[in-house]
């Protein structure tokens, strides 16, 4: 008789913790806000920056007109055929000639550009001879300065990419002594 109460009490104790679970409707939750944080959006509306010109929470997120992130020089030649030009003609390095560290030149253009323009600046890099990429021009067919090679490492042309987010201003510049180096050679 005792252990047929004792089982009867605990298949009732089972029975009354499994029927507090409900899929459909979850318990209590201690801490909500730390489940269900409330979300802010970055340029949205917001009362905490009114301001008289109409821009409604705008203002105090946006920078002022004509400001630049730290550490960034602007370029001023344009993303187009004629700022290639213009820049072949116009755009000179910054850098003295005479102080280039040219084996760190050699180092970053070996990292970038060898893989397709090859070691020697011949355009037979890795994955010009495995077949990946065709048409990667040999330095010494093409008419270049150092201001036409800055321009293309900064915006690209044709199937190569930008390599402005890789490279910062002083490192193009170096990269294109280095490559008209290797056009001389």
């Amino acid at each position: 008789m005792k252990s047929l109460f004792k089982t009867a009490v605990v298949i009732g104790i089972l029975v009354s913790f499994s029927s507090c679970k409900d899929n459909n409707s979850p318990n209590y939750q201690y801490m909500p806000n730390m489940y269900e944080s409330v979300a802010y959006e970055t340029y949205s509306e917001s009362t905490a920056f009114n301001s008289p010109y109409g821009l409604h929470g705008k203002e105090g997120q946006l920078p002022p007109v004509g400001t630049i992130k730290r550490g960034y020089v602007p370029y001023e030649f344009p993303n187009n055929p004629a700022g290639y030009e213009a820049a072949k003609l116009n755009s000179k390095s910054p850098l003295d000639s005479a102080k280039i560290d040219m084996v760190k030149s050699q180092e970053l253009f070996e990292i970038y550009c060898a893989i397709c323009h090859g070691n020697a600046g011949d355009g037979k890099g890795r994955l010009v001879t495995q077949g990946k990429f065709l048409g990667v021009p040999n330095y010494k067919d093409r008419q270049i300065t150092e201001g036409s090679v800055n321009h293309v490492i900064n915006f690209g042309i044709n199937s190569m990419g930008s390599y402005a987010n890789q490279l910062n201003q002083q490192e193009r510049w170096m990269v294109a002594a280095y490559v008209m180096k290797l056009r001389a050679q």
